[in-house]
């Protein structure tokens, strides 16, 4: 998936306890550490600056959770619904999102390190003023997100559905965007020198500055 780009995979114990996400609530401090957690729901909860470290989450729903200021690292997401999710101001480290739908999902102002997302629906999702860096999308569908001023270092797309996706005030430089489909891009030609496209794609960028191609 990430050919290419060295992305440092979640280090897990592989000797993890059970936990149930509830225990947190009334938690003064409250983290997970090393442990899994499956088949459970944790819609509407708020935690502000919740821990999570060597943690496993299956089949969680997160619904309009909200978890700002989130310091997260060491952790998998596998079939998990983390729809409208809040994670802004969060720090978040070699984490892995596979089979997961993360509609709506804010990461607003975070800082993304090493993070996969791996066929996943990401649509309407919002990275604004976000730092993402070594950060792979593959087979997942991100219409209508929001790159809106955020920081891509070493971020690879392969695969995706950018429809409408917003790149405003954010370089592509570097970014490779030749293998994703999208009928219309929010960009502009300033942000998109450097990107990696297809034929096909030129021919439609070109579209925006009054090109006509002949074929």
């Amino acid at each position: 998936m990430s050919k290419g780009l060295k992305i440092e995979s979640p280090k897990i114990s592989a000797h993890l306890s059970k936990a149930a996400f509830n225990d947190l609530y009334q938690e003064e401090d409250p983290q997970l550490i090393n442990c899994m957690v499956t088949g459970s729901r944790a819609d509407e909860v708020e935690i502000n600056k919740l821990i999570l470290s060597g943690v496993v989450f299956k089949n969680v729903t997160f619904l309009d959770a909200k978890f700002p200021r989130i310091d997260m690292t060491d952790a998998v997401f596998e079939n998990c619904d983390l729809s409208n999710a809040r994670f802004n101001e969060g720090i978040v480290h070699r984490v892995s999102f596979k089979d997961c739908k993360l509609m709506g999902v804010d990461f607003s102002d975070a800082n993304l390190g090493n993070v996969t997302f791996e066929n996943c629906l990401v649509n309407f999702s919002e990275f604004v003023d976000a730092s993402l860096k070594q950060v792979a999308f593959h087979q997942s569908m991100l219409q209508n997100a929001n790159f809106y001023d955020s920081k891509l270092t070493k971020v690879k797309l392969s695969e995706c559905d950018l429809n409408n996706a917003h790149f405003e005030q954010t370089l592509l430089k570097g970014i490779d965007i030749s293998t994703c489909r999208f009928e219309r891009l929010n960009v502009s030609i300033e942000s998109l020198a450097g990107c990696e496209v297809s034929p096909e794609q030129a021919i439609g960028f070109a579209s925006m500055i009054g090109l006509k191609v002949k074929q």
